[in-house]
């Protein structure tokens, strides 16, 4: 085989296009085979096979800086860079399914929310340009998707400003981010995939006037200086052009002859150019090409001659969501939709099939969701804006001074929140509660189980005035958890026994961890240690009864899937001093680090987040507050 001899980019020099091609044909196979089994983003990367070989066999990286928008289209990069074992593929020890800056000097930036790439680049193109670099080139890969988010338009704009700073940008054209791009800039990539380029346009007619005597040369100069209003009628790539950059294509994204003919071109040019390649996301796997859905962009482990799922999932909480926004749709018709260009993956392409004239896409733009949402609101109807827990970071400001000052009724649904695990750092859903806490007004819940996700979301569409947010974790969800008992707006799960005059620990569960609570508390049980386990259900703002509660306890502990920093456990704490309640609180959640990929459950064990690590913690918190911590050890919890 071809691809185990590539031990970096430079072999691939070595090897005719017939040779090429073939090893295109294996590393498609190899994609398939080794992902089926682990899981990952199939579809982006079958996509840019060719470009990828092209990519190295023009730019010497690492010297050159090859960069990927969004980093999971980055299989094929580390199969030439000589990363060419799967078999761990996004789990504990194995290859990130982003670029990685541990695993290889190749990987400049670990890009995995899009639509920054370009401003890296920038930033590297300048650093060559100050330091002298004349030698070192800069090629940053964006999807089409990509495009569609403001941070890519902000950094073209300053890029364009530089005509003379080299910066090789590839539009990987695919007609898709998660499914297909819309707005716009993709109509636009649309009118330039189905038209002839002026290029070819010009070199026929140079040759048909130039076999012109006396009139044909001067008529084809003509032509050749006014080619701008030429471009426009031929191809529109006018657009990318007013903003001074150098535009090359369309080019056919699976002839490594043309991608590569057109790199060196770019790469020759003294100022910032645009490649414009055309990809199929999916291709040479039927089952993903055949996918309308996201031609198989992200998936768990399959059956490779099928393309079916090796396992059947249990209803996870997204689909709990999808199914309460349909039927929330049937009673109300001022609920709309909104969403970031993940209509499947946060649940709402039911809503959009069953209410088609009330669901907006937005493509990659998380800022301009969240203010729209605000005019939406202020226009008279309720969004609900669906996104996974991380991007969310990225439209804070929008949140508190368009939403939140101006009082709009939105609803953020944040999907994935918490320990996500094999995404790695970027996907962790670890920061909402902590940024969200600044927000005033906002109102936020952490439904433990599907009955009171159901229950919160309609609680917070109700909310016409403030901010509202709805948030939960990834994956199945678990059983319900029934409540045992009502304190103020809190639920309680557990009761000390009734002999118990003052319990020793009150458990505050936050979302989805009520049954890990519920068992440290059981845990506590067995050491003699009585406790008290309540759901806040919204966490922000602090109930009004969580102080006297707290002030009938010996000790309270809070238990959340977010950083510690400002998340809920900090909250309470606040609350309890502004009360003047003084009773010792210990916070557990996540630690304020990047965590690497690895399962959940891997990941919640090795920061401690378990039922036995919190226990024992808190008996000898306990075993402290009773003396005993200096004269006997505390009590162990197997």
């Amino acid at each position: 085989m071809l691809l185990t001899r590539i031990k970096g980019p430079r072999d691939l020099d070595r090897l005719s296009q017939e040779e090429l091609i073939q090893l295109a044909a294996e590393i498609r196979s190899f994609l398939v085979d080794a992902v089926s089994k682990t899981g990952g983003h199939l579809g982006p990367n079958l996509g840019v096979v060719e470009l990828t070989i092209a990519l190295h066999r023009v730019f010497e990286s690492p010297k050159d800086k090859v960069l990927f928008d969004t980093g999971h289209q980055a299989y094929v990069h580390k199969l030439l860079t000589g990363r060419q074992d799967f078999a761990g593929l996004r789990s504990k020890g194995g290859l990130s399914g982003y670029p990685s800056r541990a695993e290889s000097d190749h990987d400049v930036i670990e890009n995995s929310h899009a639509s920054t790439v370009l401003g890296w680049a920038d930033g590297l193109a300048k650093a060559n340009e100050v330091l002298g670099r004349e030698d070192h080139h800069v090629a940053a890969v964006i999807g089409d998707g990509a495009l569609t988010g403001g941070m890519a338009w902000e950094a073209l704009n300053n890029i364009a400003a530089a005509k003379d700073r080299p910066l090789v940008i590839v539009v990987n054209d695919n007609e898709r981010s998660y499914g297909p791009t819309i707005g716009g800039l993709a109509n636009h990539l649309a009118t330039l995939r189905t038209t002839d380029g002026y290029e070819r346009f010009l070199a026929r007619g140079k040759e048909i006037l130039e076999r012109t005597p006396v009139v044909g040369k001067p008529l084809f100069e003509t032509l050749h200086g006014a080619k701008k209003g030429l471009k426009d009628f031929i191809a529109p790539q006018g657009m990318f052009e007013d903003l001074g950059l150098k535009y090359i294509g369309p080019i056919d994204g699976h002839d490594i002859e043309a991608l590569e003919s057109a790199l060196q071109r770019a790469k020759r040019f003294s100022g910032p150019v645009i490649v414009h390649c055309l990809t199929q996301k999916g291709r040479g796997y039927t089952h993903a090409e055949q996918d309308e859905a996201d031609r198989f962009h992200g998936i768990g482990p399959i059956h490779p001659d099928t393309g079916l799922p090796v396992k059947t999932s249990a209803a996870s909480w997204t689909s709990v969501f999808a199914d309460e926004m349909v039927k929330l749709g049937h009673e109300r018709a001022d609920i709309v939709g909104i969403t970031a260009a993940m209509l499947h993956p946060v649940g709402l392409k039911k809503f959009a099939d069953t209410f088609p004239d009330r669901i907006y896409d937005v493509g990659i733009a998380e800022q301009h969701a969240a203010t729209s949402a605000a005019g939406l609101a202020t226009g008279g109807v309720h969004p609900v804006f669906a996104v996974y827990a991380t991007f969310l970071n990225r439209a804070f400001d929008q949140v508190l001074m368009d939403v939140a000052l101006h009082k709009c009724g939105v609803t953020f649904v944040l999907d994935r929140a918490g320990v996500t695990g094999d995404d790695g750092a970027s996907h962790n859903g670890m920061w909402d509660m902590s940024i969200l806490q600044v927000v005033p007004g906002l109102r936020l819940a952490a439904p433990r189980d599907a009955e009171q996700l159901r229950a919160q979301l309609r609680e917070a569409v109700e909310v016409k005035d403030a901010p509202t947010v709805v948030r939960y974790s990834k994956g199945v969800v678990g059983p319900a958890v029934p409540a045992v008992g009502k304190v103020g707006g809190m639920d309680v799960l557990r009761l000390p026994a009734p002999e118990v005059t003052r319990p020793d620990v009150l458990i505050v569960s936050v979302g989805a961890l009520a049954p890990m609570c519920l068992e440290i508390a059981d845990l506590l049980d067995k050491q003699g240690i009585s406790s008290t386990v309540v759901d806040p259900r919204w966490v922000k703002p602090v109930d009004e009864a969580m102080a006297p509660l707290a002030d009938r306890h010996r000790v309270v502990v809070t238990v959340e899937d977010n950083g510690r920093a400002g998340g809920v456990g900090a909250a309470v704490s606040q609350a309890l001093r502004d009360a003047g309640v003084d009773v010792p609180l210990r916070d557990f959640g996540i630690p304020q680090r990047f965590l690497d990929h690895a399962l959940r459950k891997e990941i919640m064990a090795e920061i401690g987040l378990t039922a036995p690590d919190i226990a024992r913690q808190v008996t000898g918190l306990v075993a402290k507050l009773d003396g005993r911590f200096e004269s006997e050890p505390a009590a162990t919890v197997d």
